[in-house]
């Protein structure tokens, strides 16, 4: 299978790998990490558990947390349909290979490369799907803390701060996690064009990691909460 690759393949996909790697890292491990809008928002996070822990009623906090819970879960319901379809086309290969074949744009597509470029597709968004999956997981716990949240004014009011920011590091976490499963649709999209040919495989990469840099680093919504304490 993999001999059927062409070089212009082969570089697509090492660009791609290369690309998804590295741009993971710098964005979440590196020092380009604290001048993210990701840390930003984790400031933000620390502040609206803070204020969460002065509230005698917390349904504030908690149709927060809900609405934040139904946006994942659509990501993952959506993506488990994605997985599902990718299954059957992997499953129907020569079917729909040869179908996609007469595609005017599209370059002629062996079932073996279909199957290939298919499982790449479904690496991404199985992928995905567990890092949306655990950010709901996180999210729970995070709500279960905003409930175990005491009063500040409380005996246990050191105790109350520890819990707040225990809850905003689970804040936190969760969209960590969502943010790299958002970051595998992006990348999931580009390899779309792998399909049609190599050099849109290559620009799909480019366009999406530029798309994510802009979003990350130089959007307006950073501009916003940046000087914010």
């Amino acid at each position: 299978m993999i001999e059927q690759l062409s070089r212009a393949d082969l570089l697509a996909l090492a660009i791609f790998l290369l690309v998804f790697v590295l741009y993971g890292f710098l964005a979440d491990h590196s020092p380009l990490q604290r001048k993210s809008i990701s840390a930003a928002m984790d400031r933000q996070r620390r502040n609206w558990m803070q204020q969460a822990r002065h509230r005698e009623m917390r349904m504030l906090d908690s149709n927060v947390l809900q609405i934040l819970m139904n946006g994942i879960s659509i990501f993952a319901s959506t993506n488990i349909f994605v997985i599902g379809g990718l299954i059957a086309g992997i499953a129907y290969n020569e079917q729909l290979s040869d179908a996609f074949s007469r595609v005017p744009v599209a370059v002629p597509i062996s079932p073996a490369l279909w199957s290939l470029k298919l499982t790449l597709l479904l690496g991404i968004f199985v992928y995905a799907f567990f890092k949306f999956a655990w950010a709901i997981r996180l999210a729970n716990y995070c709500a279960i803390m905003v409930g175990a949240l005491t009063g500040h004014d409380d005996a246990a009011g050191q105790d109350s701060e520890e819990r707040a920011d225990a809850a905003a590091k689970l804040a936190a976490l969760c969209a960590f996690h969502f943010n790299r499963g958002l970051r595998a649709n992006f990348f999931g999209l580009a390899a779309i064009g792998w399909f049609f040919s190599p050099w849109l495989f290559m620009a799909g990469t480019v366009f999406s990691v530029v798309i994510l840099i802009r979003r990350e680093f130089l959007s307006d919504a950073l501009k916003t909460v940046r000087g914010l304490k």
